[in-house]
């Protein structure tokens, strides 16, 4: 998936945050966003992909065929054909499994990113409906929630994952999903989210304000995304003024 503006028209893909508009609620993406865990989901794809097709995947595989997308999505990439049943629960767990103890084993990075902490003390402080919207299926989200903790900010029945029933990004459902369950129109949400995929889901599901996140070498393709109104490095750099906060 590669980010262009459309012929013929100009390109909002970075208007800061001088528009006065107010918005009532935050959704996360999760992986790369509130945990910072790439390096260790590559590495777990890495080792379905030799399995599965004896090939490592590209950078540009990444970007187009894992980040963001749905795990089935990834393995009907990686072989070829539909995968369903049995075979795709045996798979994800041989993927997931290795995924989770790569953050086990290495409790230094398997924590929430900079700024999240304060980002979600503030927002539990001042009320403000927020929840995630994430693209890993329920024995990962189980994992997440026990391990950070993520019941001291997110009420777990809110949050949407991979349920093997809602087409995943970049297809509108999951963000439509996640604004339904906090009580919110889409465009009144805010949503941060680091992968392609994840932002055109964010866009085609009208949100309000799309902010991309990712490392400074990444801002000036974020920038290209149609839909994203401002590119952060980290949540520290969290936009608060649009949701009526003190910085």
């Amino acid at each position: 998936m590669v980010c262009r503006s459309r012929p013929g028209q100009s390109n909002p893909a970075y208007v800061g945050v001088s528009d006065p508009m107010q918005f009532s609620a935050v959704i996360f993406d999760f992986n790369g966003v509130l945990l910072w865990d790439s390096p260790f989901h590559e590495e777990a794809w890495q080792v379905a992909a030799q399995t599965l097709r004896r090939v490592r995947l590209t950078p540009a595989e990444f970007a187009e065929h894992v980040h963001g997308r749905p795990i089935a999505y990834t393995l009907a990439y990686l072989t070829g054909r539909s995968i369903v049943g049995q075979e795709l629960a045996d798979l994800t767990e041989l993927k997931e499994s290795l995924y989770r103890r790569l953050c086990l084993d290495h409790p230094e990075r398997f924590v929430l990113s900079p700024g999240a902490i304060v980002l979600l003390d503030a927002l539990e402080t001042h009320r403000i409906a927020h929840t995630i919207a994430t693209s890993s299926e329920i024995t990962n989200l189980r994992f997440f929630v026990d391990h950070l903790v993520l019941a001291n900010w997110f009420d777990p029945k809110l949050i949407v994952y991979d349920n093997g029933r809602m087409a995943g990004k970049p297809a509108p459902d999951i963000y439509l999903q996640a604004a339904q369950h906090l009580g919110v129109a889409p465009a009144q949400c805010i949503v941060i989210e680091d992968s392609l995929s994840g932002i055109e889901s964010a866009r085609a599901a009208g949100i309000g304000h799309v902010i991309a996140l990712g490392p400074r070498e990444r801002h000036a393709q974020l920038r290209t995304c149609p839909g994203v109104a401002q590119v952060i490095e980290s949540l520290e750099e969290f936009p608060r003024e649009l949701l009526g906060l003190a910085s």
